[in-house]
């Protein structure tokens, strides 16, 4: 089994790598779909129903955190395939060692800017407040994964090239792992 984590700051383009990934024909998950939530983290708790747009100090409250127990379900279910995980957690650290490679995409300023006001998937990044904290972690995200060892890929470019390096990194590792290609049900 490997598991690729495919991270990166909001507006960097996981979910439509995620997308591309699948329409390939990869096992790709979105961790925005069943694998993270929102929770208080005074109290750990859940959070259901987020406020739209959030209001100020929302963010200084509550974290958008990854379940550890389902991302171990998702190790058990891909033991002979590589399987890309799509997404970002403040509490990323709890899963890590689940994951055999991690990608991390990186982008300019101006086109996090332009790609958070003017995406269609979700609202995160237009209320001035999710804006903030997206401009402040951008330049933050390159030097923290390349400490940590992540591939590193610059999604201004076109997707298709964008998935091609994805594909590219997972692929040295599925190669190793005699996996390669991969299929979704290779099992």
């Amino acid at each position: 089994m490997s598991l690729v984590w495919v991270t990166g700051n909001s507006g960097t383009g996981k979910s439509t790598v995620c997308e591309m990934l699948r329409a390939l024909g990869h096992a790709a998950f979105d961790a925005d779909e069943g694998f993270s939530r929102w929770i208080d983290r005074g109290t750990g708790k859940a959070v259901t129903d987020p406020p739209c747009p959030v209001p100020e100090g929302w963010l200084d409250r509550y974290g958008w955190a990854i379940t550890r127990e389902r991302v171990e379900a998702l190790v058990e279910d891909s033991r002979c395939r590589v399987t890309f995980l799509c997404g970002s957690a403040e509490n990323e650290a709890d899963v890590r060692d689940l994951f055999d490679l991690t990608v991390c995409l990186v982008i300019d300023e101006d086109t996090l800017r332009h790609r958070l006001a003017t995406r269609t998937t979700n609202t995160f990044g237009r209320h001035p407040e999710e804006l903030a904290a997206a401009l402040k972690w951008n330049p933050r995200m390159r030097a923290v994964y390349e400490r940590r060892g992540a591939t590193i890929i610059d999604t201004s470019k076109p997707v298709a090239e964008v998935v091609e390096h994805v594909i590219g990194a997972a692929q040295h590792l599925g190669q190793r792992e005699g996996i390669w290609p991969p299929t979704v049900t290779q099992c």
